[in-house]
Parts: structure tokens; C-alpha cells; sequence
């Protein structure tokens, strides 16, 4: 089976990473794609994250700037790196090796077998390939995406972050049929990790322990610092989604909002059959949130135990 992940390496990428890697399964590739920071951050934090946890899979530089309009990302919130932290940060480390991403997904895509791809940020990549290679896009088994909204966003009171930095790569993927699954905000908003799960990350005794827990700590304190108790584990529940049982899907009709507005990017749901002959997609509907979150904690657990 061959799985790939394409990602904006923010820390709960970084989490959904190490769930994927916990099932069991062997990660083919990786690229990178701006988002929750400028691509050139992206890349330094890729380069981090194989200093500090000996990743060996392949990794790829992707798209730097959307399909249309201006790049977006989420430093506002996240600071310059997109990767907040109550302590220790990445190392810093030598550059990746340069190599392409969309030149690397088209030669992953042409081998025999199973094509799944967990992505994790905006779907620029994915929309360069059905625009340019149409053929190897039509042979994805399995797109499950982190992004969307079925009630509302949380970039903009319509959007989520993934969805309204790059709509159009959004519209792309869904007109050319591939065979996605959403895992919204809403369902994201179930799993949530809170300042008490941080200490038996931090205690688990192995040499990356005390980084994590400080990631970790950093990434929950997005919203404690807002007066929430909790903070949502959005990536690592799609990486849930993606190699479990854990998350129930309904087909839908999806479309997203492209105009230049207070709605840009927001994701449209529609369930009933009675109403659109033509689903196109399916979403998590349903979330066993504490198996979930046990996942997501365990998969942290055991890599900072190494």
C-alpha cells in the first residue's frame, strides 16, 4: 500500500506524521506546501523535524503560492517558524536536498499499487496535479484532507485556514473527482488535548521528551492563551481518520466559495439526496473522540519515549 502526505509542517503535522507512522504504515513521500507558514519556513521546519526524529522518507518542496490571489498564511497566530512552542523549538538544520514535488508525486503515482494521501494544508499540490497530469491524478485511491467547515470557519467567520488560503485548488480537486474525505473543524473540535496531557509526554523518557511536550504545550496554548481549555487536534485527527475506524463518513455534495468576500472559501455541505443527484465527496461525520485522542496522545507517547 503506498501512503503519502502532504503537509505544511506545522506541529500537529508534525503529530499526524507520528500517528501514521504509529499504525504501521510506511510513509512513500512527503511535500511541502505553504500555510501555516511561508514555504521557505515550511522547509526549514521539515529540515527540524528530520534532525530531531531521524525521519528517512523522501521530502519534497511543493507549491510556494496559491492557484490564485495572494499567499495566506497562519503566522499571525502561529509566529514566523507556524510552529509556537512553551520551550525547546527545532533544531535548527542543513537545508533539505532540493527536489520537486510535483515531479515526485508523478513518479510515485506511476508505480503499481495503492495511492492514499493524507493531506494537510492547503491543496495546492493536489491541484497542480489533476491540472497538469489529469491521468495519474484519476489513479488516488484515497484524498483524506484536513480542512473545511460544515457550520463555520476559523480563519474567517466562513472559512477554515486550509480552505481559504488556496479555495481554487479546493474547487479543482473537486471537479476532477477524486475520491476525497473531509475531516472538518467541526469533527476536529471534538479531539482536544489540554495542559494535563502535556506531563505524561514530558515524562515518557526518551531523548526528544522534553521537545515535544514543549511543542505540544505550545500548540495548546494557542488556545488557553484565548481563554479555551482546550485546543483541537486538527491535523493528527484527520491522520486518525486516515488509518482507522475511528472516524464515520457520509457522502455529500461539497462545493467551496470562491468569490472575493466575506464568504471566500467556505465549504458548503450538503447531505440530502433529495436535493443534489451528484455527491462528490464524503466527510467525518461522526468521531470516536476519546479513541481518537488516545491515538493521537499514544502515537506522541511512544516517540517521545524513544
Amino acid at each position: 500500500m503506498g501512503v503519502w502526505i502532504d503537509t505544511d509542517m506545522g506541529f500537529d503535522d508534525i503529530a499526524a506524521i507520528m500517528v501514521v507512522q504509529s499504525s504501521g504504515l510506511a510513509i512513500d513521500g512527503i511535500s511541502l506546501v505553504f500555510g501555516n507558514a511561508t514555504l521557505e519556513a515550511v522547509c526549514g521546519n521539515a529540515a527540524g523535524a528530520v534532525a530531531a526524529f531521524g525521519w528517512s522518507m523522501p521530502i519534497h518542496q511543493g507549491r510556494a503560492m496559491p492557484v490564485l490571489g495572494a499567499l495566506e498564511t497562519a503566522q499571525s497566530i502561529l509566529g514566523d517558524s507556524g510552529i509556537p512552542t512553551a520551550g525547546q523549538s527545532l533544531p535548527d538544520a542543513p537545508a533539505l536536498p532540493k527536489s520537486d514535488a510535483f515531479a515526485a508525486l508523478c513518479n510515485w503515482l506511476e508505480e503499481e499499487g495503492e495511492k492514499r494521501i493524507l493531506a494537510l494544508g492547503p491543496l495546492t499540490n493536489i491541484a497542480a496535479l489533476c491540472l497538469a497530469r489529469p491521468d495519474l491524478a484519476a489513479g488516488i485511491s484515497d484524498l483524506t484532507w484536513m480542512g473545511g467547515g460544515l457550520t463555520s470557519g476559523n480563519h474567517t467567520a466562513s472559512a477554515e485556514f486550509n480552505a481559504f488560503a488556496d479555495p481554487e485548488a479546493l474547487a479543482i480537486v473537486l471537479s476532477h473527482g477524486l475520491p476525497l474525505r473531509m475531516v472538518d473543524l467541526d469533527a476536529c473540535r471534538k479531539v482536544t488535548a489540554s495542559p494535563a496531557d502535556v506531563l505524561p509526554i514530558r515524562n515518557a523518557g526518551g531523548r526528544n521528551a522534553g521537545l515535544i511536550a514543549d511543542l505540544l504545550d505550545g500548540f495548546i496554548g494557542i488556545a488557553t492563551s484565548r481563554g479555551r481549555p482546550a485546543m483541537a487536534l486538527y491535523d493528527p485527527v484527520a491522520a486518525v481518520g486516515f488509518t482507522s475506524d475511528h472516524l464515520g463518513w457520509q457522502q455529500a455534495r461539497i462545493d467551496v466559495e470562491l468569490h472575493a468576500s466575506l464568504t471566500r472559501g467556505r465549504t458548503v455541505v450538503e447531505t440530502r439526496a433529495e436535493k443534489v443527484t451528484d455527491f462528490n465527496a464524503r466527510f467525518a461525520a461522526t468521531v470516536n473522540a476519546e479513541a481518537a485522542k488516545v491515538a493521537v496522545l499514544e502515537a506522541l507517547r511512544r516517540e517521545a519515549a524513544r
